[in-house]
């Protein structure tokens, strides 16, 4: 199993009520696959645009998480 941080900001901090969880995965899981097994545990997230980072690196999905690596996620934000 890989273990890896997950932090939450902005609106995403908010539905989970938290600003960081640990979330273990399967070996050689996808950035889209812990995306994915974020939202089913917090399924509030899913209302939400969600952008994320691998090691403060903005994610595609098809990256592999490595164990102890660390996940971001937050909301798309606009300005105007």
């Amino acid at each position: 199993m890989t273990k890896v941080s997950v932090l939450f900001f902005g609106a995403t901090a908010d539905e989970v009520g938290d600003r960081e969880v640990d979330l273990e995965l399967p070996e050689n899981s996808r950035a889209e696959d812990a995306l994915a097994r974020i939202v089913e545990r917090f399924p509030r997230l899913a209302a939400h645009k969600l952008l994320f980072a691998v090691n403060q690196e903005y994610a595609s999905g098809a990256e592999i998480i490595g164990d102890g690596d660390e996940l971001a996620v937050f909301t798309a934000v606009s300005g105007g």
